[in-house]
């Protein structure tokens, strides 16, 4: 989720060329006219995912999966941190391309790539400089020679700045009030800042050129050229509703897209790609009657984000449901409240008291001894040292005995969702000593008071099939296999 300020201060002339291939809240907008070279209906695209994690040894037991399909991919297993984890998109930016890889991202609208012409600052990126993070993330504006900035005068650089007057970017760039009743004003849009949610900054210029999307281009894509962050070491791809997001320019904001986004354990696997969806073809077959759908949810405050209402959660199958606060599925007269999906958040938030009542729940039912060392060590509330024979993570996945109760949310309009059983606890290390240590991967929503009263994160999206009709304003579900979903759309490239 992300929201935009206005500053200026000198600018830079830079070119970029976009050109999408391969792979991680302002006011509504209708689609603009269209700027796509083709009738292609929709795309399909491939996401990969990474994490910025720190490796853990694996053990010498571990073994492959033993599933046919998923040993011949080279599934494995790896910890989560702390840390920004997602899904991630390839960038060919620039004549000639240069590859930079940005995360696809729901809650935001923007899509920026790091420009390092002089350099990239990342303030605060520990884990990015520590961590491996790839230099080609990083794009140098000085070596392609096709872009130019966008006019101040622009939608996209009124949209940026957040203006309710079309005039102020202008004004802010110095045009004099009789350019401004001519609109003669030619001068570039004002550098911005755009700022996320959990406390993410980016400044940069506003950006225009040709997009390439296999049979579809964008010849005057807008995106920001970056040189500055603050805890947001990695370019985003935004997939909001509104005008400057991915899906808008490329026509598709009246359509459509879906994703189904690979198990956390196939992290940085090269051979195969979660596949994205978008277009025409999401709601082909009999993939409709499949599909558990609740209404969007429309707030004044975010409205290109994509909000949906919880009305109750159900642990175990003979446990009676929780029942949620009003806040999660309505907004109240400021706009706030409501729950967000958003695959930019990596876990699902829940504000109390129904975080504490799922919790005890959980230890209610849960008989395996507690690993409170590792819940001091990584702040996750609930690990349980789990029986791991022979040290193999594969057989424990595939080992009906060693379960964790199921987890269902009952989303408005009669939606029920029952997380696949890897959605909820997760391996925080490799077996060790004939057990593994096990963390439940929600999180408590804190300042639910302003903004959403929950998040419905990526990590609980895993193995789902998530479709945004934004045709009917509605959002629906399917558990389903995304390994088998990414080999049937061409996304596994072994042998």
């Amino acid at each position: 989720m992300a929201t935009r300020i206005s500053v200026l201060f000198i600018f830079l002339f830079i070119t970029i060329f976009l050109n999408i291939f391969n792979t991680n809240q302002a006011r509504q907008h209708k689609n603009p006219s269209s700027s796509s070279s083709s009738s292609s209906s929709f795309l399909v695209l491939a996401l990969t995912k990474s994490s910025i994690s720190l490796p853990t040894p694996k053990s010498q037991t571990q073994e492959r999966i033993k599933k046919t399909l998923e040993s011949s991919i080279g599934a494995v297993m790896e910890p989560l941190r702390e840390v920004r984890d997602g899904y991630l998109i390839t960038l060919n930016i620039g004549t000639p391309p240069q590859a930079v890889q940005v995360y696809m991202d729901t809650g935001s609208d923007l899509t920026w790539v790091p420009c390092g012409n002089l350099s990239f600052d990342c303030i605060d990126c520990y884990d990015f400089k520590n961590n491996n993070i790839k230099a080609s993330s990083t794009f140098s504006p000085l070596h392609s020679s096709s872009s130019f900035r966008a006019s101040c005068a622009s939608s996209y650089c009124v949209e940026i700045h957040s203006s309710d007057n079309a005039f102020d970017p202008c004004a802010i760039a110095g045009c004099s009030v009789g350019m401004l009743l001519k609109s003669t004003c030619l001068r570039p849009c004002p550098t911005f800042a755009y700022t996320y949610g959990e406390g993410g900054l980016v400044s940069g210029i506003l950006t225009r050129d040709i997009l390439k999307a296999q049979t579809r281009d964008v010849p005057r894509f807008s995106f920001g050229c970056v040189a500055s962050t603050y805890h947001e070491p990695i370019g985003i791809a935004g997939f909001g509703r509104g005008l400057l997001s991915l899906p808008s320019q490329l026509g598709f904001v009246q359509k459509g897209f879906s994703h189904c986004f690979l198990p956390f354990k196939f992290v940085n696997n090269p051979n195969i790609s979660s596949p994205l969806i978008l277009g025409d073809s999401l709601l082909s077959g009999n993939l409709t009657n499949s599909l558990q759908f609740t209404p969007m949810l429309n707030t004044p405050m975010y409205p290109n984000s994509y909000y949906i209402g919880l009305e109750s959660i159900t642990i175990g199958t003979n446990v009676t449901a929780t029942q949620v606060p009003l806040t999660l599925k309505q907004f109240d007269s400021q706009g706030n409240g409501g729950m967000l999906i958003d695959s930019g958040t990596t876990y699902t938030h829940l504000p109390d008291p129904l975080y504490s009542q799922i919790l005890t729940s959980l230890q209610s039912t849960i008989t395996y001894p507690r690993a409170t060392e590792t819940e001091s060590r990584t702040g996750f509330d609930l690990c349980y040292k789990v029986p791991c024979p022979n040290n193999n993570l594969t057989s424990l996945e595939n080992d009906a005995m060693v379960m964790f109760p199921s987890i269902t949310f009952h989303f408005l309009n009669n939606a029920a969702l029952i997380l696949p059983q890897g959605n909820s606890f997760y391996a925080m290390s490799a077996p060790s000593e004939g057990s593994v240590v096990k963390c439940f991967l929600f999180r408590n929503m804190e300042d639910g008071d302003y903004g959403p009263a929950g998040v419905f994160g990526s990590f609980q999206q895993q193995n789902l099939k998530v479709v945004y009709d934004l045709e009917k304003e509605r959002i629906g579900f399917q558990a389903m296999d995304c390994v088998i979903e990414a080999v049937s759309h061409g996304l596994y490239q072994g042998s």
